[in-house]
């Protein structure tokens, strides 16, 4: 399979290009630099980038987007557009975009508008939350939504995870057993058009 990785090297794409190649699959790193990532072929460009988005959609059979919006108090309107021309660009790839916690749901309300959610996060949550909105209001593309456990970070592959849709799955994730279950999915579509959420087995 032909798999293309935006944000290849950051935590999640990083593992989720690891894992691809292990399984054999042939994968397109993309970042803004264009550097060079082993086991893969290296390509430059922005979210924001249609052109290249256009060609990676027809030349792969999944395009995996791993970019968070601004940890930075950057704008996050820039990302929100990226995301607005990616939901209108009809390409035969099927997407799988990575989420964030804060836009699942724990009955009926999200992580983000709960009493006690980090401030520092607030932001970033909510920005996540509008483009998982854009998702479910669109047609004509096959798209996965992959949400983590509150709290991931790299810590061991154990292959073994548990799943929900629209509330967490649990506490914690490693980025690599997220990682696993993205590649999971992608091998063997059980989310199509809708949000999936991954917490590591305890």
């Amino acid at each position: 399979m032909k798999i293309a990785v935006y944000g290849a090297t950051g935590m999640v794409g990083s593992e989720v290009v690891a894992e691809a190649i292990s399984r054999g699959h042939e994968v397109t790193s993309v970042t803004r630099s264009g550097k060079d990532v082993e086991g893969t072929t290296a390509v430059a460009a922005e979210l924001g980038d249609g052109a290249t988005y256009r060609d990676l959609g027809k030349g792969n059979d999944v395009i995996v987007i791993a970019v968070p919006p601004s940890r930075t108090g950057g704008d996050h309107q820039e990302y929100l557009d990226a995301f607005e021309q990616i939901t209108e660009t009809l390409v035969p790839a099927r997407l799988v975009v990575v989420g964030g916690a804060g836009a699942t749901e724990v009955e009926g309300v999200r992580l983000v508008d709960t009493p006690g959610f980090p401030e520092e996060y607030k932001a970033e949550a909510t920005t996540c939350a509008e483009v998982y909105d854009m998702f479910t209001s669109v047609s004509g593309i096959t798209w996965t939504v992959v949400a983590p456990a509150p709290v991931i970070m790299p810590a061991r592959r154990t292959g073994s995870y548990t799943l929900g849709t629209d509330s967490p799955a649990g506490d914690f994730v490693s980025s690599q057993d997220f990682a696993v279950a993205i590649l999971d999915e992608i091998e063997t579509p059980v989310h199509e058009n809708r949000r999936m959420t991954v917490a590591s087995e305890k």
